[in-house]
């Protein structure tokens, strides 16, 4: 049982590490889109 908590809290923890950098990545495209709309 405890075995199945640890691979719950990791697979939960690989989860929130992946949407916080899919997060990050969306900003920073938003960011480079404003700077290129900027530029022209």
């Amino acid at each position: 049982m405890k075995k199945l908590i640890v691979l719950a809290l990791v697979a939960l923890g690989a989860f929130v590490i992946y949407r916080k950098l899919q997060a990050d990545r969306a900003e920073m495209d938003l960011w480079s889109e404003a700077g290129a709309a900027s530029d022209n």
